[in-house]
């Protein structure tokens, strides 16, 4: 699923294919900007900031996306067959005489003054793979209110920005407490730890095609996906429940051995159940 490590892949291969050059073709399929054309325009750079997607053209103008959970840029050379889904599922349509970006089911699609930018992803945190990462603001950040659950509070982007489900569960794991745990409670060693450990993390797999966090070939997750199957470091039973501040449940896994703090009650889940999720990237 996207989270920052895979934005900012998206976002480097984006520029690699438009930056610098100028757009033989424009196409926003969203009835706000449906008339608006970039044809002509020359690409400046594309950029990923947190989970969304800025790409800057000439004219003071920005094209802004969000993948969410479904969305995806794939690049496609004039001979290449487009394969990222069926046509209705398009939503942009930006290319050059080398290269066309396509995208897919893009949930957020916006064009907007560049100088506006801030109205789009003001509201975020520090970005974890971003100049303006600050660790010192970031835990300031998630420490403002004490009583949120751990997991909710690494969720919200406005405390720092790139961490998904997926890195949610890992770093819980590898604090050693459960994502229920109310931040105010996460003892001051690993709360320091806490950015620093999530900024190693997400730059550890800006560059990898499987989102890996154990550091050895397989399997490449300590929690997410795996419930039931054993814990990689005491063989007891992972477990995997939802998580979530009432708007959207998410399923969340942990240790009951390893990981310390208040748990829900799990529901049973199998490996190939409805909760069980692959490292493998999506977005091409």
């Amino acid at each position: 699923m996207p989270e920052g490590d895979t934005v900012w892949q998206a976002a480097k291969r984006l520029d690699s294919a438009l930056a610098g050059k100028v757009l033989t073709r424009s196409d926003l399929r969203v009835p706000r900007f449906a008339t608006a054309d970039l044809t002509g325009r020359r690409v400046l750079d594309v950029t990923a900031r947190g989970k969304h997607l800025l790409t800057r053209v000439e004219g003071g103008l920005t094209l802004h996306s969000h993948l969410r959970m479904d969305g995806s840029w794939r690049i496609y050379a004039d001979d290449q067959r487009w394969n990222g889904g069926p046509t209705h599922q398009i939503r942009a349509i930006l290319a050059n005489t080398d290269l066309t970006a396509v995208g897919y089911r893009l949930p957020v699609l916006e064009l907007l003054r560049t100088a506006d930018e801030h109205k789009a992803v003001g509201h975020l945190g520090p970005d974890l793979l971003g100049p303006d990462w600050d660790p010192e603001r970031a835990l300031a950040n998630l420490l403002q209110d004490p009583a949120r659950p751990l997991g909710e509070a690494l969720l919200d982007q406005r405390n720092l920005a790139g961490v998904g489900n997926v890195f949610k569960s890992e770093i819980c794991f590898l604090l050693g407490v459960t994502p229920w745990l109310p931040v105010g409670a996460l003892p001051a060693d690993r709360a320091a730890q806490l950015p620093v450990l999530a900024k190693r993390l997400l730059e550890a797999n800006r560059d990898r095609p499987v989102r890996n966090t154990t550091g050895r070939r397989g399997p490449d997750l300590f929690v997410y996906g795996r419930a039931p199957r054993p814990c990689l470091r005491c063989r007891t039973s992972l477990r995997v429940a939802d998580q979530g501040d009432g708007s959207r449940e998410r399923p969340t896994y942990w240790c009951p051995t390893c990981q310390t703090g208040p748990t829900p009650a799990p529901r049973p889940r199998t490996p190939g159940g409805p909760h069980s999720r692959t490292s493998r990237r999506t977005d091409n």
